[in-house]
């Protein structure tokens, strides 16, 4: 870490998410702009500079002086490193996943599922699962059928089982091999939701090419053991994980099936819930 801190770091920022103090430095000043945009939806300015873990990333996008080398971007989480690319955009982009999920791990203020959600006329549609299963393609439909945005990428639960807002922009990924591309839900024509609300459905599903909708419908036990598996701190706190996923369910419906088209489920959702 000594030898980390003589870098030569240039501009920073102590910020709390979710009662968790998390502190990004950087080499260049103009990279804060960037790093603002890496941190947890509602992040606060943290009045204290002590922070639970500090992250340094070093951009070396562009070759040095009097050089043609292109110079690495480094990113570590306290001592270690995470990173060592020529993509500084590739370093951005695994600061901000780290931050999220580092947040999400350690915050006793709330219980992140690895979800999208949207809400619907008082209720929250739930679609538990992790990068690549389809669910951004699924909150995406069905905020184009009029569903307001909460999440693409977790879901954010009080200990009563209500679900809050995480307005991240959406991540679309095409394929494995590609760059996500980032919309904000203003660009799909949906608006975002603003309070916690109570889950209507929650729909576990994969896309997979050509398949019918047909899902079968889960047991209160099996639905949060299904959850579970998309639970961040599932194993750190599994008490209260348990405790608020029941509370979560309680009263909802919860499926689950493959699906075909994303367009091709959504109004079925949206009937579901109404």
């Amino acid at each position: 870490m000594d030898a980390l801190d003589r870098l030569g770091w240039a501009a920073g920022v102590s910020a709390v998410a979710y009662g968790v103090r998390v502190g990004v430095r950087v080499n260049r000043p103009e990279a804060m702009e960037r790093v603002r945009e890496t941190l947890p939806p509602g992040w606060q300015p943290a009045h204290s500079r002590e922070v639970k873990r500090l992250y340094s990333l070093f951009v070396g996008d562009g070759p040095a002086t009097g050089s043609r080398v292109r110079r690495l971007s480094l990113l570590y989480a306290d001592a270690v490193r995470l990173l060592r690319t020529r993509d500084a955009g590739e370093a951005f982009r695994l600061l901000e996943s780290e931050l999220q999920l580092y947040v999400a791990e350690r915050t006793r203020r709330r219980l992140f599922v690895h979800a999208g959600v949207v809400g619907w006329r008082g209720r929250a549609i739930v679609i538990p699962g992790r990068t690549l299963s389809g669910k951004t393609s699924l909150v995406a439909a069905l905020l184009r059928a009029g569903a307001s945005y909460y999440s693409d990428e977790y879901a954010v639960f009080d200990a009563r089982g209500r679900v809050h807002p995480y307005p991240r922009r959406l991540s679309f990924r095409e394929r494995a091999d590609l760059q996500p591309v980032k919309r904000s839900p203003e660009a799909l024509g949906a608006r975002p939701g603003l309070t916690p609300l109570p889950v209507g459905l929650v729909a576990i599903t994969e896309y997979l090419a050509g398949a019918h909708w047909r899902p079968r419908r889960l047991s209160p036990g099996r639905a949060v053991l299904a959850m579970l598996a998309n639970t961040v701190p599932a194993r750190r706190r599994p008490e209260f994980a348990m405790s608020t996923l029941r509370r979560a369910i309680d009263g909802a419906l919860v499926v689950k099936g493959v699906r075909g088209e994303a367009e091709a489920v959504a109004g079925t959702l949206l009937e579901a819930v109404a």
